[in-house]
């Protein structure tokens, strides 16, 4: 489980620090997310990106269509910090820390959008309803979030070798990169929270966890420090890292191609009305 406590302190230094390491995990579901939201963006529309992290998909947005204003949320200071810095004066972009789900301004917003970012609320429902109660009627919601485990190798692979076996049956709603996989749960949280016209597709990608002269340690050093398998290894014991730190290494190895560790990935990318 990854909390919203967890951004606003390790988790979020960690995503700060090594933004260009995440960054790229994400590069080949970037395009197809951008897509998606190009085409719920009116001319002139005032967004909000929400778990902005360290501004990636504000950065980008804000670069390509000056018409927008772009407002990137995220609980964590650590990662906004880091986005502000790579703002460079962008005129129709700002970001903030504060809680997508406590939202205290009205309807402000044309479009809701996020990358990975709506995965760790506390309470879904409270928050996609506090979304939707920030947009304006006719307004539109995008964002992209994970599949379900077995349809991501970076994840589901590392895991099962570190821990000898598979994951774990996910019981009941726990805050995590797999909280929003099920697509059924996801729509009728949306439908809920007030949107309509719920919609998701299938956005499968590489995950590339390592790349140049060492890609095998350097997708180690990933995993190490990111996602499911990261969390596993600094709870463990002292002792016991080494050997889990192996597993990962003889993992990451069996997706080495040419200087590129790339893992299967796989994404819902979803849609809706306000």
């Amino acid at each position: 489980m990854t909390s919203g406590a967890d951004w606003a302190a390790r988790v979020g230094q960690v995503w700060a620090d090594e933004w260009r390491r995440t960054d790229r995990t994400f590069a080949s579901l970037q395009p197809r997310l951008e897509r998606a939201i190009d085409a719920a963006a009116p001319a002139g529309a005032i967004l909000l990106d929400v778990g902005c992290g360290a501004g990636a998909t504000s950065l980008s947005l804000a670069t390509r269509r000056p018409d927008l204003t772009i407002h990137g949320l995220d609980i964590s200071p650590q990662v906004i910090a880091a986005a502000t810095s790579r703002a460079h004066g962008l005129s129709n972009l700002r970001f903030s820390v504060g809680d997508a789900s406590a939202l205290a301004e009205g309807p402000a917003y044309d479009l809701v959008v996020s990358r990975h970012g709506v995965m760790f609320f506390d309470d879904p429902a409270r928050a996609f309803a506090n979304l939707r109660g920030g947009t304006k009627q006719g307004g539109r919601l995008v964002f992209s979030c994970m599949r379900p485990i077995e349809y991501n190798a970076w994840a589901n692979d590392l895991v099962s070798a570190v821990l000898g076996g598979p994951p774990p049956a996910r019981v009941g709603y726990a805050p995590g990169p797999f909280s929003l996989a099920d697509k059924e749960f996801t729509a009728r949280i949306l439908r809920a929270g007030g949107w309509t016209n719920v919609q998701a597709i299938v956005a499968d990608y590489e995950y590339v966890a390592g790349e140049g002269e060492d890609a095998i340690e350097d997708a180690v050093k990933t995993f190490r420090l990111i996602g499911p398998a990261a969390s596993l290894i600094a709870a463990a014991d002292e002792d016991r890292r080494p050997a889990m730190i192996d597993k990962v290494r003889a993992v990451v190895s069996r997706y080495h191609r040419a200087g590129r560790v790339a893992l299967p990935a796989s994404a819902w990318i979803w849609t809706a009305h306000a």
